[in-house]
């Protein structure tokens, strides 16, 4: 898997987060988490806007072995939709 063979974050509904502005405006996110969700690990919760002015979000690396998506600690899902879930911002695409 390349870079371009990423899967984009196709929506971010959590408003809390630095990174969002009318969409996930990090360069790649990191889904982790081991409370039973698949939590986005890099929700930043500042007042201040972050990350780049032109971009679509990639889904960098996952820690969720257990999701059917992952392979190799990769995601393979087509895209990811992050909001809230389990957590305060969480992968939803997560399926076991």
């Amino acid at each position: 898997m390349t870079t371009t063979e990423m899967p984009a974050v196709h929506e971010c509904t959590v408003s809390g987060c630095s990174y969002n502005d009318d969409g996930c405006h990090a360069f790649a996110i990191t889904v982790g988490g081991d409370n039973g969700s698949a939590d986005c690990g890099t929700f930043v919760p500042l007042n201040t806007k972050g990350g780049l002015d032109r971009v679509t979000a990639q889904v960098g690396a996952c820690s969720r072995a257990d999701c059917r998506h992952n392979a190799a600690l990769e995601c393979t899902a087509s895209s990811v939709r992050i909001g809230a879930g389990g957590g305060t911002a969480n992968c939803l695409t997560y399926q076991k």
